[in-house]
């Protein structure tokens, strides 16, 4: 039988938040496109990152405000958790999800296929699905292949007694852990951490560095420390974990210590989170020219590579590596395909972690906005202080805003407290439009919610709060 070979003006390889967005989005502009992705549709962030991470949180989030529920006066006895049930939804969670994306590119004229694709020149990919081979000729390939974990030595991951997990691992386990040790202090195992301690188990993070959430602002990062110590989470920073073995059912870890010294901590499950490395291997980008650099396929504003007609998206094409990016990058390129004026313009993008309480942060810190020239004004605003937070019983953490002295211009808005993910988009909306703080100190804002405190700050950044003294 004759191998199979088609013909698209666009190609995408990949159908994670950049890939499949990109698909949609040159469907939606009128040109013949192609997704192909090995595994299933919506990538790591919707079958084992970002969604089904979240659905488990929020979960853990309900029973641990049912546990503690006599302090606002509700009792409830006998409270536990079915794990199997609580897997199972998390699965239709993320089915109804993924079942979508295929829709949505058919109902915008995308085409989709599974299968292992490989550059053989520059606009020539071999696909090898199921039952054979095709060749795709495209005018245009847009790699969107993503990231994976980073393995360390003596610790890898699916081994004997899975023991060693990744964060894919770590959201599928089918009972709580007595014991989990976290590797990574990061934003993914305080994330999981936090989870896991909520549902009972007695969790211990080990982080080489000084500090929890290396790249956060350390004053939001504290907030974090220290409800991490009050819900009982071991943190041990400037430690290692440097080996391993199986003892009695358990992994026996062999932790260096921030003196020198060794400890032994035997646990149920050993969670790897030190960070993720791009997807740049076995695409055939070196045999075709494209330019690779620690992994990461540089890109200019137009999401072009070195070589003209492929194109790179999301966590392939660099730091942040967060799902929004990848998705806003990908209407960018099918916009170029396309043959509009579009480039990747943003002067910031919002990052969230989903931590107890919540971090949040757009733009620069007041550090970095001294180090760029600015005269920097920092105004910050308490949850202890405002009406609705006081009411939902998470008073912790605070909104800080950091504008340009002279100007007003608001340079960069972070915030840390429960609620921080859904406020932190009129932050980023204010520093795209090239907002004052007197624009969000007039704004009125509904009353009682928790974007007031977005309000409050800027008005303490300008000298006029009025819910807290002025400094």
């Amino acid at each position: 039988m004759a191998e199979e070979a088609i013909r698209v003006e666009a190609l995408v390889i990949g159908a994670g938040p950049g890939g499949y967005v990109a698909g949609i989005r040159l469907g939606q502009l009128k040109k013949r496109a192609l997704v192909v992705e090995r595994d299933k549709p919506g990538g790591i962030c919707l079958n084992v990152g970002c969604i089904p991470s979240k659905a488990l949180i929020n979960a853990s989030k309900y029973y641990d405000k049912f546990r503690h529920g006599a302090d606002i006066g509700i009792l409830a006895d006998n409270i536990r958790v079915d794990m199997a049930k609580l897997q199972s939804w998390k699965g239709e969670v993320v089915h109804k999800l993924t079942s979508g994306v295929r829709q949505l590119l058919k109902s915008n004229g995308c085409d989709y296929r599974t299968g292992v694709a490989r550059l053989t020149s520059r606009n020539t990919v071999e696909l090898t699905e199921k039952d054979g081979k095709i060749t795709i000729q495209a005018d245009n390939i847009v790699l969107a292949t993503g990231s994976r974990p980073i393995e360390i030595p003596g610790f890898n991951f699916g081994g004997a007694g899975d023991f060693i997990v990744d964060s894919t691992g770590a959201l599928e386990f089918t009972a709580v852990p007595e014991r989990l040790l976290v590797v990574g202090g990061g934003y993914i195992g305080i994330e999981i951490g936090t989870l896991y301690a909520k549902l009972g188990s007695k969790v211990t993070v080990v982080e080489a560095l000084p500090a929890i959430l290396p790249g956060t602002d350390p004053e939001l990062a504290q907030v974090v420390a220290r409800k991490l110590k009050k819900i009982g989470v071991e943190v041990m920073t400037g430690a290692k974990a440097r080996s391993w073995t199986e003892k009695g059912g358990k992994a026996a870890v062999t932790l260096e210590l921030a003196g020198g010294q060794e400890a032994i901590l035997e646990v149920d499950k050993v969670l790897v989170s030190v960070g993720r490395r791009p997807n740049s291997e076995g695409l055939g980008l070196e045999e075709v020219g494209v330019k690779i650099e620690r992994g990461f396929v540089p890109t200019d504003k137009r999401m072009r590579t070195n070589v003209p007609g492929i194109y790179a998206i999301g966590d392939l094409a660099g730091q942040p590596m967060l799902a929004h990016k990848a998705s806003h990058e990908a209407e960018v390129v099918a916009e170029i395909i396309a043959g509009h004026k579009s480039e990747m313009d943003v002067r910031a993008i919002p990052a969230v972690i989903f931590s107890d309480p919540e971090i949040s942060s757009v733009g620069i810190t007041a550090e970095e906005a001294e180090k760029k020239g600015h005269k920097a004004r920092v105004g910050k605003f308490p949850f202890v202080a405002l009406g609705r937070a006081i009411a939902n019983a998470d008073t912790d953490g605070f909104v800080k805003v950091v504008i340009d002295a002279d100007s007003h211009e608001v340079l960069g808005i972070h915030v840390v407290g429960n609620g921080a993910s859904d406020i932190i988009a009129e932050a980023a909306l204010a520093i795209e439009m090239g907002a004052l703080a007197d624009d969000i100190s007039l704004t009125i804002h509904a009353h009682p919610t928790l974007p007031e405190a977005i309000m409050e700050a800027a008005k303490a950044s300008l000298g006029e709060a009025i819910h807290i003294q002025n400094r």
